[in-house]
């Protein structure tokens, strides 16, 4: 019998490949970084070929290391970075262009233009999402306008498109399957919430062929099998990171709330089978669909979290890595009055601003390196604050805790500082790998490696739980003044 579910976390930094065991445990994990390629400013590329080549050495790795074979693993899950997309060659698996990353703002005009014809609305109400650079859809527009002959090509049936979960099934299935799952078709701009279907006045607006698009699959079913690992593995799960993270904080339940700190901050609140409504900026999209019913989610998206440390170790090599943050943001009282917007590509929810960008403000003579990496971290903080309000405005409800998970939400300042600003608990979960765990869950589910929802619920547990101790007066000070700095940032390309 299968002991094994292999999780492919592929994210937006690196490649990762996590095995879980029937208690949800991780027992084996590795992780490749890959190349960011930035042809302009506010521009952001992928190597499709590298981030295959990153995802299958990770895989083949762990199983290495842990000794698992093919017989071994009930299944795959897959999560994966959202709305980057891929177009590539049927007949080869050739990608005409580098990826174009969710974070790139090169179609942030196109956008405007979509505005000013009024077709956002139409946009709103049948995707859920407003209309920004963020999303897939402006993107593949911008391929087609820009490689000769694609949009003949795609007519022919010669090209196929897809978000990268789409990349990698196609990849590990050795091109049998064009498919994806419908949390992540739910983040194109192309995507019917209502029908649950590529929506053809959508796709005749942006002219794009039906023939280019994948299949759309629920979260939790066998999508096909892959032979890459030394036997039949069938790939069952597949679900868009943050919606994957939902799931593996077990948010099961209407109205819980989870935040994921990775390259962006993303905090989503579970709506159930009603369609969220959002008059704050927040997005309205599909958490996941198994067995025939869809559960909903409210969505608040930050571009820039654990990647303004990144920028902080990278580029002003003020770190030697983001976990020294911790210790350095913990070495002074407070930011010495400096504020740290990393609008780098513009800012997400609320504001939806694609031409606001990066600012330091409050600098004097005294300020310090671990100045601008505390102002850093309480930035990420302040961000999932905003989105935070907007939610409670939508949907009436402010959550009790915040489940927290991802790479920063290791990061205790990062945390408690984050209990203060919101003025309620955070509870970090023992097992911090909800992605990858949220898409093992849905592998495993769709194979009868776990039977239901109730059995993976025995399996949460609260590593620590961080209680706000900051006066109120001082967080609304502090709130009100990351505001003032966020007001600064707007609209400076424009």
């Amino acid at each position: 019998m299968a002991d094994y579910i292999l999780a492919l976390d592929q994210g937006t930094t690196s490649s990762r490949a996590i095995l879980f065991d029937r208690d949800g445990k991780a027992c084996a994990s590795a992780s490749l970084e890959f190349p960011q390629y930035y042809p302009q400013p506010g521009w952001v590329e992928h190597d499709a070929e590298e981030i295959w080549a990153s995802q299958l050495e990770v895989a083949r790795r762990v199983l290495a290391v842990s000794r698992v074979a093919a017989r071994d693993l009930a299944a795959i899950g897959i999560t994966n970075q959202r709305e980057t997309v891929v177009l590539w060659e049927r007949a080869t698996g050739r990608p005409l262009h580098r990826a174009i990353v969710w974070q790139c703002r090169r179609t942030a005009p196109h956008c405007e233009r979509i505005k000013a014809e009024g077709f956002d609305r139409v946009l709103r109400e049948k995707t859920g999402l407003v209309t920004d650079a963020y999303f897939s859809g402006t993107k593949l527009a911008w391929l087609f306008e820009n490689i000769p002959a694609a949009r003949e090509r795609a007519e022919r049936g010669e090209l196929a498109c897809g978000t990268i979960d789409t990349w990698l099934l196609w990849k590990l299935t050795g091109g049998r399957v064009h498919a994806t799952d419908v949390s992540n078709a739910s983040r194109t701009l192309l995507f019917n919430l209502h029908s649950l279907a590529w929506d053809d006045e959508i796709l005749r607006y942006f002219r794009l062929p039906a023939s280019l698009l994948p299949a759309v699959k629920s979260s939790s079913e066998i999508f096909g099998e892959t032979e890459l690992f030394g036997g039949r593995i069938a790939v069952a799960g597949v679900a868009g990171d943050q919606q994957a993270a939902l799931f593996g904080q077990q948010c099961f339940r209407r109205g819980m709330v989870k935040n994921t700190y990775g390259t962006g901050c993303f905090l989503l609140m579970n709506t159930g089978a009603e369609i969220p409504r959002s008059a704050s900026g927040l997005l309205s999209t599909v958490g996941w669909q198994r067995q025939g019913r869809t559960t909903y989610a409210l969505e608040g998206s930050v571009f820039i979290a654990g990647a303004a440390l990144q920028w902080l170790r990278d580029e002003l090599q003020l770190l030697k890595d983001a976990a020294e943050s911790e210790a350095m943001a913990s070495a002074v009282p407070d930011t010495h009055g400096v504020y740290f917007v990393p609008a780098f590509v513009g800012l997400g929810a609320p504001h939806w601003d694609g031409f606001a960008r990066g600012a330091i403000v409050g600098l004097t003579r005294g300020a310090n390196r671990q100045h601008l990496v505390r102002a850093a971290l309480e930035a990420i903080a302040y961000q999932t604050r905003e989105v935070v309000d907007a939610m409670a405005r939508d949907s009436g409800v402010r959550p009790e805790s915040l489940r927290v998970d991802g790479g920063a939400a290791r990061n205790n300042f990062l945390c408690q500082f984050q209990a203060d600003i919101l003025g309620f608990p955070v509870e970090r979960p023992a097992n911090t790998e909800s992605t990858a765990l949220g898409a093992a869950y849905l592998a495993g589910l769709a194979t009868g490696f776990w039977k239901d929802e109730q059995e993976l619920d025995s399996q949460f547990k609260i590593e620590r739980r961080f209680e706000p101790a900051m006066p109120p007066s001082q967080r609304e000070e502090l709130f009100a003044g990351w505001l003032r700095a966020v007001e600064r940032a707007k609209a400076w390309a424009r």
